[in-house]
Order: structure tokens, then C-alpha cells, then sequence
């Protein structure tokens, strides 16, 4: 059997920045197995909230890095980044400062 029987399953993570003034979030990394790891162990490091939604990252996924997402997903992914501004206190402290410079 091999490797190939779990690739379908092989946990998948997709990075997005949004920068004041632009039109939509940017894909800014995406990965799958051993990248997608690293990529979630850099935003545990850097205090970055992590959301999971298995449909929205394998849509993201697809996607090359530096392109805006789609504006089929724009709801989806304000919704989580509102969850997000919501929950994470520390997050949102840092967004707000980062706004004043």
C-alpha cells in the first residue's frame, strides 16, 4: 500500500495576511504534511490564531501563493477573522497597535 493511503487524509494549512487598504486577504502559505505543520507551529510561535475549517483550506489551498483569496470565499473568511477578533484578546491587542504606527 504504501504512502499513497493516507495522502487524501494529510492535515493541509493555508497562511493569509490582510494589510489595511488592500481589496482581500492574500495567501501568503499553503502546504500539506510536514510544511502544513511548520506552518501552524510558526503562528503558535508568533501568538497567530489558528482556525480550523477543512473545506475552506482545501478551496485556499489550491490557490498560489501572493494571489488574493476568491470573493466566493470573502463571507467565509470574514467570518472567521471576526471569530477570531472576537475571542483573541491578545490578537486583537496587537491589531490595534499595529494600526497606530
Amino acid at each position: 500500500m504504501g504512502d499513497d493511503a493516507g495522502v487524501s487524509k494529510r492535515r493541509r494549512a493555508v497562511a493569509l495576511k490582510y494589510d489595511k487598504g488592500e481589496k482581500a486577504p492574500r495567501v501568503v502559505a499553503t502546504g500539506a504534511g510536514e510544511i502544513a505543520r511548520r506552518i501552524l507551529e510558526l503562528a503558535r510561535e508568533n501568538n497567530i490564531p489558528v482556525y480550523e475549517d477543512e473545506g475552506l483550506t482545501d478551496l485556499l489551498g489550491r490557490l498560489d501563493v501572493g494571489l488574493e483569496i476568491p470573493p466566493e470565499t470573502y463571507r467565509a473568511v470574514a467570518e472567521i477573522l471576526a471569530f477570531l477578533y472576537r475571542t483573541d484578546e491578545g490578537w486583537r491587542k496587537r491589531k490595534l497597535q499595529s494600526g497606530r504606527s
